[in-house]
């Protein structure tokens, strides 16, 4: 158990006003494995002020400094690194393999490559007589989601403390204790009072308070598009700067010419990562109609070798659900798909076999998928892969953009600059190519429902800069 009993404000730890507590629930046993305290928006407002006076001296540290204490930061991550995965096992039910490798090693690479980007930035430049200075915009809030607590975490921390900002964070009702290790790794690294705080709260009231406080000057929200809506009208009565991550309901598009069977096992193995909750997941899979029988039988195979069952076991390599909500969402999703025509290859609503105790759902395949189905237009966040046929690559696109989502995608072919030719003509703010690795330094984020702004490298950095100019 992880009882937390204390927010960070101000540089120290102290009792929150109200002594209401939220309990963390382990989703693969379904027994409460930790406690933090909610946060009352006049907790929420004494972090802001706190912040707010922080800022001051933080934004006119020099980056020589600012590099020092992101340093001292990863050094105090690494020493927590299986602390971290083990919590996030715990919280958000995450195999303890992935734990490792993602969601608490992926965080690292990034607090590196930013020590890498920041000496290297220009936060000055001349533009004929004029000096142009981008500068740190002021408090950041930073609203984070439950099913990559701590890189997300992450990335809108270090970028904002690397541009010179504060930070006021609040993290996931559902999975808000890595964002205590978080904390005291900040602790660690010796930042100075009011420039981190954390304010563990629920959306209604921490987060609505941090929203529409008038000290706020930035808010960096990842979740739903519903909630970033309401984040959106909320910000709008202080004209604040909103950057948003939201849904995704991504295509993986196979051209002929690709090698199949790889394609296909790589989305599979997208749309199932994290038990599908990944904003980012290819859920929808094209492939044409010379193909689609195969691909249909490779992705049923590749999604019966699944491993469901306990996270902290080795060889799982799907653990369960978020929460009871989420897991009757996904059914729902489940049953509605076969109630509207599509052809159910394998899994199915039921609970996987022997696994009565916790939130697990069936690796589940959908194939004859129409494009105007529920499953294929709406982000379920959880294992589920439709499987939709076309005709040519002018079908194929047409069906990848017929969606309002535009996070992200894949392309799969023996040419590249035909794959390249493709992806320049899908709606989405990231575009694989034959399953590259995402570059932490290329810019990250989505357009149409999928939100606005990029986080990641210097794009993400910019998110937390205004830009001042200087005619002398």
């Amino acid at each position: 158990m992880k009882n937390y009993q204390a927010i960070y404000v101000d540089g120290r730890w102290r009792t929150p006003r109200q002594k209401t507590v939220l309990e963390v629930e382990n989703p693969a046993t379904q027994e409460v494995m930790g406690t933090v305290p909610l946060s009352s928006a006049g907790d929420v407002a004494e972090a802001v002020r706190a912040a707010r006076r922080g800022f001051d001296t933080w934004s006119r540290t020099p980056v020589t400094e600012r590099l020092g204490y992101l340093s001292r930061l990863r050094d105090a991550l690494t020493a927590r690194h299986e602390e971290l995965a083990h919590t996030i096992v715990a919280e958000v039910g995450a195999p303890i393999s992935f734990a490792r490798t993602v969601q608490a090693g992926a965080p690292l690479a990034l607090v590196t490559s930013y020590l890498d980007l920041l000496p290297e930035f220009d936060f000055t430049e001349r533009l004929g007589g004029s000096e142009v200075i981008k500068e740190p915009l002021g408090v950041v809030g930073a609203i984070t989601p439950w099913n990559y607590p701590l890189f997300q975490a992450v990335a809108k921390v270090v970028p904002a403390l690397a541009a010179g900002c504060t930070v006021v964070l609040k993290p996931a009702e559902a999975a808000p204790l890595s964002a205590y290790l978080l904390a005291e790794a900040l602790v660690d690294a010796g930042l100075p009072r009011g420039v981190f705080n954390l304010v563990p709260g629920s959306g209604r009231g921490a987060g609505e308070a941090l929203v529409t406080h008038p000290g706020v000057d930035v808010i960096s929200f990842t979740g739903s598009t519903r909630t970033g809506r309401r984040v959106a009208e909320l910000a709008s009565g202080t004209v604040k700067r909103v950057v948003s991550e939201l849904g995704g309901k991504s295509p993986s598009i196979v051209l002929p010419d690709a090698d199949l069977p790889h394609a296909v096992a790589a989305t599979v193995a997208s749309a199932f990562a994290n038990s599908g909750q990944t904003c980012t997941a290819w859920t929808r899979l094209l492939v044409h109609t010379s193909q689609y029988d195969e691909a249909v039988d490779l992705a049923a195979k590749t999604a019966d070798n699944c491993v469901v069952g306990d996270p902290m076991s080795e060889q799982t390599t799907m653990g369960p659900l978020i929460s009871h909500e989420q897991r009757q969402r996904v059914r729902s999703y489940i049953a509605e798909g076969m109630s509207d025509g599509a052809r159910l290859v394998t899994g199915g609503p039921e609970a996987p076999t022997g696994l009565d105790t916790g939130y697990y759902v069936q690796p589940t395949v959908f194939a004859d998928v129409r494009p105007d189905m529920s499953i294929a237009r709406q982000e379920i966040f959880g294992p589920v892969l439709c499987i939709l046929p076309y005709t040519d690559e002018e079908d194929a696109v047409r069906i990848a953009n017929d969606s309002i989502y535009g996070l992200s995608g894949a392309v799969w072919s023996a040419a590249p600059e035909r794959a390249a030719a493709i992806a320049r003509r899908i709606h989405a703010g990231q575009i694989q190519i034959n399953g590259t690795q995402i570059d932490l330094l290329a810019p990250f984020g989505g357009c149409k429902q999928s939100g606005n702004g990029r986080e990641l490298g210097r794009y993400g950095l910019e998110e937390f800069l205004q830009t001042k100019a200087v005619h002398a």
